[in-house]
């Protein structure tokens, strides 16, 4: 008897059953989370949906990670851990940080980012929390082991507020002149703002 052929999944269909493998399972959970967290925040989306997105229960995913909250915790690890802009030579810091900022703030960047994590779920105040320790465990310990001289954790602080500001301006708002603009210059001029918060002169002019 001639077998019909599997069906194509229609929109809206739940996600397959993943096999029942700890690491791949674990590992669908956490990117299924790290999408919604980046798209909707932190209030915005539930266990459930996440477990939907994943193809497995909601009880599954509070078995391997026992709370929304831990879970997100993981979610803010995965995302920050790697280097997205902060580059480890320091004698190229500036020029570096400047140009990976453009990259990744340009229209035809699609990167679930760190930053879009950040603005959605900071309303929440235990999200926020968690995001501050994150940020300073990865992307702040990188810069400021990089800076010497005076006041280095308030530069360092300057500059992620500077990298989130032209991040939000330009990715998210969409300001004309940033997005239209030549990049190259926009590099440049980042470029001198950094030079000036990771040079180690105190400027008073002495």
């Amino acid at each position: 008897m001639e077998q019909e052929p599997p069906r194509t999944p229609a929109v809206g269909d739940p996600a397959p059953k993943r096999p029942r493998n700890a690491a791949a399972t674990r590992e669908a959970i956490l990117r299924s989370a790290m999408e919604a967290f980046s798209r909707n925040g932190y209030d915005g989306v539930g266990v459930r949906e996440i477990a939907a997105a994943a193809g497995v229960t909601a009880m599954l995913v509070n078995r391997y990670f026992g709370s929304k909250e831990q879970l997100f915790a993981e979610v803010v690890e995965a995302s920050f851990t790697p280097p997205t802009v902060v580059t480890d030579d320091p004698r190229t810091l500036s020029q570096d940080v400047a140009r990976a900022l453009v990259e990744r703030t340009s229209p035809e960047a699609h990167h679930l980012d760190p930053f879009l994590l950040m603005l959605l779920s900071a309303p929440n105040q235990r999200a926020a929390e968690i995001m501050r320790q994150g940020i300073e465990r990865h992307v702040g310990r990188r810069l400021t082991e990089q800076l010497t001289g005076s006041d280095v954790p308030e530069r360092a602080g300057l500059a992620l507020s500077v990298i989130a500001g032209t991040w939000l301006m330009r990715k998210v708002i969409g300001d004309a002149a940033l997005v239209q603009g030549d990049e190259e210059a926009l590099a440049r001029r980042l470029e001198g703002v950094f030079g000036l918060l990771f040079s180690d002169d105190d400027g008073d002019g002495a």
